[in-house]
């Protein structure tokens, strides 16, 4: 009989995810982009929400959706934008599923020694925009 010492991860904390929230407002700051930030925790559940209140309206829907997208598939939705284009490998994902994804950048998934933990999504900037300040958030909570 062969046993596993499976080592515990922390999950993401509201800790984590208020202080996930300073940094990519500071990051936003520092671009002068008005942005919405989503965290989710590994199981999809809501840790922090936050609208700048200048941030376009549709950017708190378009965090949530690339924060659900990034978690579910494991990989920053600046990754998946091709695959999902009419002659991609996940071309109908998009509308096969009952589910709020969105292959735009701006998601990232969360590690904590090297498992998912979360996720992170930014909406309200240009793609390359949100994408920074995602991974500038993860990089400066987590470590990457």
């Amino acid at each position: 009989m062969t046993t596993s010492t499976a080592t515990p991860v922390l999950p993401l904390t509201t800790d984590d995810a208020d202080a996930l929230v300073a940094a990519a407002r500071r990051a936003a700051d520092e671009q002068g982009v008005r942005i919405a930030v989503t965290v989710l925790d590994a199981g999809g559940h809501l840790l922090a929400f936050r609208r700048d209140d200048r941030a376009v309206l549709i950017a708190g829907e378009t965090s949530t959706r690339k924060a659900f997208t990034a978690l579910q598939l494991d990989a920053p939705t600046a990754d998946l934008v091709d695959a999902v284009r009419p002659d991609g490998l996940f071309h109908t994902l998009p509308t096969a599923l009952d589910r709020p994804l969105l292959f735009i950048a701006g998601g990232v998934p969360l590690h904590r020694d090297g498992r998912l933990v979360g996720a992170i999504g930014i909406g309200g900037g240009a793609p390359d925009q949100d994408h920074g300040i995602a991974l500038t958030a993860s990089e400066d909570v987590l470590g990457g």
